[in-house]
């Protein structure tokens, strides 16, 4: 029946929809989602770049003025190690990523990569080593250089430098392009902005994807990558790697073999002060990001969550640390897909260099400073 009245419906739809965003608010909040605060293990570490677990409880950080410690469950900070290799530490390079072998338990092997100066003239570039930690965790013994960038150039940028031995025992290593050499990535005779794949002896595996390619490196995995600093093996059994951009289009890609992921012709940055870069965002055969951030977060460190220390939603999900705005970002997948993306830590106000899961479970944190910290995230 209809009275004449008129009535006024606009409060009605305010109210509704106020209604559904909270609700989606609630959604994408993920009202169960775990309050975090950090727990300082260690301090006063000198720009720390790497995070590696020892089976003792104990942790081994890398500096990136060229220093490998052992950091003691209790936090106490020990001295360097001795055996490294000499190391151009400068701007951003140094001594960056450590990990230790999948049978280090039995082996005591482990592989790091730093920026190698050239052993005549100048230049330098990332390079790959093989150690075995002595039994009284002071030395690095059996010291080989199994990798290096070719060819070596006078820069401090862009190294890139993330190590990830796969199942089988091979070796992924992202490698910058050098800033100045950007063009490089596009070509196949060098090794800059490249992810290459070798045997744990630094030989390259008879599978390699330009193995048989004319005029290709033999060690390349794939190319077209600005910076990646950040690198880890999914649960889907893949490389993940993610990669600074210019100004915005960082990147995260899951490089797959024999493919181009685009820089410097494709990407959803720009040049710094403004200006295109490239031809645009997509190219036919070139591969697109799998996520990306405009404006850059400046991304270092990476690692996906398998325990359900922090409850059962956060299981699975990527955790990248963010140099620019100092704080962990988390991101929901599905499919290979980023459903959704949780700021967390906002208040830390530190620059977060490295994500790491550890044996026990927790999510570890190194941030990046003159007095770097040791971090675990646990629940408040």
């Amino acid at each position: 029946m209809n009275s004449g009245k008129k009535w006024d419906v606009q409060p009605v739809y305010k109210a509704l929809a106020a209604i559904v965003l909270i609700a989606f608010c609630g959604l994408t909040a993920a009202a169960d989602t775990p309050a975090v605060a950090t727990t300082t293990v260690a301090t006063g570490l000198q720009h720390p770049w790497a995070l590696a677990f020892l089976p003792d409880g104990s942790f081994l950080v890398s500096e990136r003025p060229g220093r490998l410690r052992v950091v003691a469950a209790d936090g106490r900070v020990g001295p360097p190690l001795v055996g490294l290799p000499r190391v151009a530490a400068g701007g951003q390079g140094g001594l960056l990523d450590v990990v230790l072998d999948a049978d280090f338990a039995r082996n005591r092997r482990l592989y790091f990569c730093f920026s190698e100066p050239a052993s005549e003239g100048g230049g330098n570039s990332t390079a790959l080593a093989r150690a075995t930690l002595s039994q009284d965790v002071g030395t690095l013994q059996d010291v080989k250089v199994i990798f290096s960038q070719q060819p070596k150039v006078a820069s401090n940028l862009h190294f890139g430098c993330r190590i990830v031995q796969a199942p089988d025992g091979n070796l992924f290593l992202a490698l910058g392009e050098r800033y100045h050499r950007k063009d490089d990535a596009q070509k196949l005779d060098n090794l800059h902005g490249k992810v290459v794949r070798i045997q744990p002896d630094g030989g390259v595996p008879p599978d390699n994807p330009l193995r048989q390619r004319p005029g290709a490196l033999p060690e390349i995995w794939s190319w077209g990558h600005r910076n990646p600093q950040g690198a880890t093996w999914g649960p889907d059994g893949r490389l993940w790697v993610h990669e600074h951009g210019p100004q915005g289009g960082d990147e995260i890609n899951r490089p797959e073999p024999g493919r181009n992921y685009g820089w410097p012709v494709i990407t959803h940055g720009e040049n710094y002060g403004g200006g295109k870069i490239g031809e645009g965002t997509a190219k036919a055969g070139m591969e697109p990001p799998l996520h990306y951030w405009v404006p850059s977060i400046a991304p270092s460190g990476m690692a996906f969550l398998t325990s359900e220390r922090y409850g059962p939603d956060w299981r699975g999900s990527l955790f990248v640390g963010s140099l620019k705005f100092g704080r962990l970002h988390r991101l929901e997948l599905q499919g290979g897909k980023v459903l959704r993306e949780e700021r967390l830590l906002e208040d830390l106000g530190e620059r977060i260099r490295d994500v790491r899961q550890g044996p026990d479970g927790w999510l570890y944190l190194l941030t990046d400073s003159p007095e770097g910290r040791l971090l675990r995230l646990q629940p408040r």
